[in-house]
């Protein structure tokens, strides 16, 4: 089971990387409600993406922030500078026990317990 970043639903979606929809085909798949927020609430996202978008969501399982994850991300953020999403991404993989997928594995290397997988880089 997988917790996928905002860079990897964006790259499922990218007709010229079919190898990131090939790694998610047939994996249970989560994500953040943040990630969906980041996702959802860019603001160059053309109609047509968003609707493409919102049927991605619709097909995998969401996870709300609860207080366990702010915990877990307040504890991350005070041991490194990271950003909220990031520090939410990460909490929420760690207290789900989720494997998370991400092009920006340098990001999150540094948290030991976590782990890590990118899927371009694994194919």
């Amino acid at each position: 089971m997988i917790l996928l970043d905002s860079n990897i639903i964006i790259y499922a979606m990218n007709p010229d990387l079919p190898q990131v929809a090939g790694f998610l085909e047939g994996r249970r798949c989560f994500a953040s409600e943040i990630t969906r927020l980041e996702v959802m609430g860019y603001h160059r996202l053309t109609n047509a993406e968003y609707a493409l978008f919102e049927s991605f969501f619709a097909n995998i399982e969401l996870l709300h922030v609860s207080s366990n994850v702010i915990d877990q991300a307040t504890l991350l953020r005070r041991k490194r500078n990271i950003g909220t999403g990031d520090a939410i991404i990460a909490a929420t993989a760690l207290i789900h026990r989720l494997s998370l997928v991400t092009r920006n594995v340098k990001d999150f290397a540094w948290i030991g317990e976590l782990v890590i997988t990118d899927p371009l880089k694994s194919v």
